[in-house]
Formats: structure tokens, C-alpha cells, sequence
């Protein structure tokens, strides 16, 4: 976890600064984005899948989210954009198994911002169930549910997908994408916050034009 934050860390210090001067630049393989020896089958077969790799207590992640949100919002009907939480451990798997259960919930998108605003800006932990559910319940979130959901059998089962996940597409840090299962990218190889959905696009299109 430690080399994770530092990568994180050193990340942000390189390329939060940057200019997006290659923006325009047409993307290659091992330089603004690795392709994956051993292709990831995507969740929704037929679409082409982006999922975003992220923690609710990485700090770039939480700053990457004004970029990626509207980004998301405006994907064409052919492209499935999902997150998935890293867990390695400790506060990642606590926040990770949060956001699972309120994603099974069906209310992860009224409180994903509030969540990551408490985290990031208001110091609360948030790592043990009963705080979860307390802090939740100001949001407008049934506490017994949450904590019944959150303890469920179906969710550790997610919870085991997503560390599965992470392993197969070989994540060193967050947030990270990757585009249907064969192509991974971050913050430093592509270039900052734009950069990444400039290479994310160009991968989509490649995509689109494979079928």
C-alpha cells in the first residue's frame, strides 16, 4: 500500500502540473497506454466497457472526478462505463466493500460525491461499518439495510471479483483505466486528467472500428 500512495504521490507532483501538449497526439502502446498480455472479458458483452479504477481515499482520485464525471455522463450508448474499487487492504478494502454496497443498493450515485467529500475534506475515516452506516444515514441512506447489505454473503463475493479484477488488469496505483479489458493507462502515462480521456477516446474508437 505504501508503494501504491507513493506512486500516487509522485504522480501528482509530475503531472498534475503539465501542460496537455500532446493531447492531440495519437496514442501507442507502451507509452501512453500498456496493452494487457492476457485480455480481461468485459461485464456487458457487445459493448465496448471503461472501467475506472479508483479509491475513495486517494486524493487524486477524488480531483480526477470534475474531469471523468461529465466525460462519463456523455458516452455514446455503445460504450459501458463502470467503477471498480481497489482493494489492497486495510482502508481500501473497507471503502471498497462500501461502494459495492451501495452500488448493490442502487443508491451508490446519490452519495458517491458526499462520500468522497467526507473522506477527503471533512477527515472521516469511514472504515468501520457502524461509521459508514451512521455517516450514510445523514444522506439519506436506511442504516439496517446498509449494514445488513454491506455484511451479505453476495457482497463479499464482489468484494473477491474486484481484488480479482485488479490483479488481472496489474494496477500499481489509482485511479487507473482500462478500455475493454486490453488496454490500461493512468495519470502519469497519459499525461494528466485530459490526457487520459484523450487516449480513453482514441481507444474507444479503436474498439468501435474492430468490430
Amino acid at each position: 500500500m505504501r508503494k501504491l500512495i507513493l506512486s500516487a504521490a509522485l504522480v501528482a507532483a509530475s503531472v498534475f502540473g503539465m501542460a496537455a501538449v500532446q493531447a492531440a497526439e495519437p496514442a501507442t502502446a507502451g507509452k501512453e497506454y500498456i496493452e494487457l498480455s492476457n485480455p480481461v472479458p468485459v461485464s456487458v458483452p457487445g459493448k465496448i466497457e471503461v472501467v475506472e479504477l479508483f479509491w475513495y481515499g486517494c486524493p487524486h482520485c477524488y480531483h480526477f472526478e470534475p474531469t471523468i464525471n461529465p466525460w462519463a455522463e456523455k458516452l455514446p450508448k455503445d460504450v459501458n462505463f463502470k467503477r471498480v474499487p481497489a482493494m489492497f487492504g486495510g482502508p481500501w478494502d473497507a471503502h471498497g466493500q462500501m461502494f459495492l454496497t451501495l452500488e448493490a443498493m442502487g443508491v451508490e450515485h446519490n452519495v458517491h460525491a458526499a462520500v468522497f467529500d467526507a473522506i477527503q475534506n471533512k477527515r472521516m475515516r469511514l472504515t468501520k461499518p457502524e461509521e459508514m452506516a451512521d455517516f450514510l444515514a445523514t444522506q439519506g441512506v436506511d442504516k439496517d439495510k446498509f449494514l445488513a447489505t454491506f455484511n451479505s454473503f453476495a457482497i463479499k463475493g464482489q468484494v473477491n471479483q474486484a481484488k480479482e479484477l485488479a490483479k488481472k488488469y496489474e494496477i500499481t496505483g489509482v485511479p487507473s483505466l482500462v478500455v475493454n479489458g486490453k488496454y490500461r493507462f493512468d495519470l502519469g502515462t497519459a499525461g494528466g486528467p485530459e490526457g487520459v480521456l484523450n487516449v480513453a477516446d482514441q481507444l474507444i474508437a479503436k474498439e468501435r472500428a474492430a468490430k
